[in-house]
């Protein structure tokens, strides 16, 4: 496991602005080359209400604290990714997230497993 880093992406720093509608229109034209690498992102304590989520790849990403209320990430990849403290009412998981996983990480910080089938 990786610290949690600032990336080079140029839209993670539409994430780090909290510009969110230009981020979700701007997404497309980077999905072309299958998920949106956003591994081991630092996107602490940020609003990211109304992010499109599928196609992104946010595999060990730091959402300590964020706002992620109605997010669904049914179509993102999230192993690894820590949201303690985070907000998620409203939120969808893929069905390999286990309910547990999800308390573990927002009251402990533990990086989230997902199952396989």
């Amino acid at each position: 496991m990786s610290r949690p880093r600032k990336l080079e992406h140029p839209l993670f720093q539409l994430l780090v602005d909290e510009k969110i509608e230009d981020f979700n229109r701007q997404k497309a034209s980077f999905l072309t080359s299958g998920s949106i690498n956003l591994q081991g992102a630092d996107l602490r304590s940020l609003n990211l209400r109304g992010l499109d989520a599928a196609g992104l790849d946010l595999r060990d990403a730091y959402l300590r604290s964020c706002d992620l209320r109605g997010i669904d990430f049914r179509e993102a990849l999230l192993e690894g990714a820590s949201m303690n403290r985070a907000k998620v009412s409203g939120c969808y998981f893929a069905s390999n997230v286990s309910a547990q996983e999800i308390v573990m990480s927002l009251t402990a910080g533990t990086r989230i497993r997902c199952t396989t089938a």
